[in-house]
């Protein structure tokens, strides 16, 4: 019955392939459905399966490029620049064997892929400040959640001309089009629990030696895979199935990303790192949910895995746009203390530093979270400023628009005496939400062994610290503790990024 069931579920979407399709071996890659959103101002790649030797031509927006299909079947042509545009318009791909495939309400703007965990995932219903915007111009493309033991060259979703229900991609994508005259898509795929070694492809094994390890212990772990193979044969997973599942590494990006590449976007919005947090350094041996890379390890496979998705999509200014882990008051028992609001402690400071790391790498920017988040909830439902600050990013970098969308940027720190003076960039109008004294600012000294708190006061562009217990300071550190109360920002109200001046280990 179950072989019955399975071999039903597999035909229905081999036959939602060929929707609009004369000649079974004819389709498009399946983010190409009607509604879609192309993206202006890029080559735009488009490819699928035909008869092999079959001569295909696509026509749209007055572009007609053709494509002959290799012995195994697959074909790819590329349109040129697209302008913007939300008028709708029809798509089409026919063979020269007889295949027609016709797509209506085609337009043009700007696309984004938005990916992560829970976080991410996380709907826009609970989101007071989010209910009732407008979703003109807002397009969605929701890629299901499953996963695959191979990479995959179909992922199940449609585009609909609607908002996402995720809160953060919705929040983004609203507050984009705000900037812009024309459409954005979002394509959507994110999946609760997940590491960032979910979204990893195998051959990252070469470059990482802790995602080998993992990826050799899954190809021995026989009875893991049946366990899902049996999952997926039902077509709908229970509840732990559903958790089993997307806690395991690689299978993800074979269902839900590689189908994807390389649909042209503009880049991508990461809000991932929950998951990696769970030890400081190292990786253990057990449980196997574990088995991920840890906080001090997550800059280099961060920055590892940006450099890999620009080559799957072929473009070095394939932008990524990462989401700071908000404040959360969870611990690490490994620290050297256990205090919540103390700066050493082993908390989601050392992440977002990891996170910021990505600013290494050009096209990249990270919204500022420090001021959201909850001390006792992993999902905060403070969704829209973040959305918010992505969109001033994305609408600073990739639209040229002149807008203010950093808060301020350490920069300097020099000794005077028995003061350091801490430079920001981004600093203009700089003052504080309350209008009371900067906080959460520790200074040390050079061995750096004892954080005091520091008494700050603002000074034009400048924050000075001083403390009574610090005769000599050296070394500032400011909001690095799992959930600061922060209140420095700069004139457009957008808050100072955390930062550490000393280079000591955790």
């Amino acid at each position: 019955m179950r072989t019955l069931r399975f071999f039903f579920l597999i035909s229905s979407y081999l036959l939602l392939v060929v929707t609009h399709a004369k000649g079974a071996e004819f389709s498009l890659a399946s983010p190409f459905t009607d509604h879609m959103v192309l993206q202006r101002d890029l080559s735009v790649p488009v490819w699928g399966t035909a008869k092999p030797g079959a001569k295909v031509t696509v026509n749209f927006a007055g572009q007609k490029k053709s494509a002959v299909a290799n012995e195994a079947g697959k074909w790819k042509l590329v349109l040129g620049s697209l302008e913007g545009s939300a008028k709708g318009a029809d798509f089409s791909a026919k063979t020269d064997q007889g295949g027609d495939i016709q797509l209506s309400d085609v337009v043009v703007g700007e696309v984004w892929i938005c990916s992560g965990q829970s976080n991410m995932q996380m709907g826009r219903g609970g989101v007071a400040e989010l209910k009732g915007l407008s979703e003109k111009n807002l397009r969605t493309f929701e890629v299901r959640r499953t996963v695959a033991f191979t990479e995959q060259e179909r992922a199940e979703g449609k585009w609909a001309v609607a908002g996402p229900g995720s809160a953060v991609a919705f929040g983004f994508a609203h507050f984009l089009a705000k900037e812009t005259d024309v459409p954005v898509g979002i394509i959507l795929a994110a999946w609760g629990s997940s590491s960032i070694e979910a979204w990893m492809p195998r051959d990252m094994t070469e470059q990482f030696p802790h995602f080998k390890t993992i990826m050799e212990e899954w190809d021995a772990n026989t009875e893991a895979q049946e366990q899902i193979k049996a999952a997926l044969a039902k077509g709908k997973w229970s509840g732990p199935e559903d958790v089993f599942m997307r806690r395991q590494s690689c299978i993800l990006y074979n269902a839900m990303i590689a189908p994807l590449a390389p649909y042209s976007c503009r880049g991508l919005v990461w809000y991932q790192g929950e998951r990696n947090t769970r030890y400081i350094s190292g990786m253990p041996d057990e449980p196997w949910y574990h088995r991920v890379a840890g906080i001090r390890e997550y800059d280099e496979v961060l920055k590892g895995w940006m450099q890999r998705y620009r080559k799957e999509w072929g473009r070095d200014d394939f932008h990524f746009l990462m989401v700071m882990l908000p404040g959360y008051g969870s611990l690490l028992k490994t620290g050297p203390t256990m205090e919540p609001n103390h700066p050493a402690s082993h908390s989601w400071a050392w992440m977002r530093e990891s996170q910021m790391a990505a600013l290494d790498l050009p096209h990249t920017g990270v919204a500022n979270t420090i001021d959201l988040g909850d001390v006792k909830n992993i999902h905060p439902k403070d969704k829209a400023p973040i959305g918010q600050r992505l969109a001033l990013i994305a609408a600073r970098d990739t639209l040229g628009l002149d807008v203010e969308a950093s808060g301020p940027v350490f920069s300097n720190v020099a000794a005077k005496g028995d003061r350091l003076v801490v430079q920001f960039d981004h600093a203009k109008g700089l003052k504080t939400t309350d209008g009371k004294a900067p906080r959460e600012f520790w200074i040390a000294d050079h061995a750096a062994k004892e954080w005091k708190p520091a008494v700050a006061k603002i000074k034009g562009q400048t924050v000075e610290l001083h403390s009574p217990d610090v005769a000599k300071p050296a070394v500032v550190r400011y909001a690095f503790t799992g959930k600061p109360d922060v209140n420095l920002v700069n004139e457009a109200d957008l808050p100072a990024y955390p930062f550490r001046t000393d280079q000591g280990e955790p």
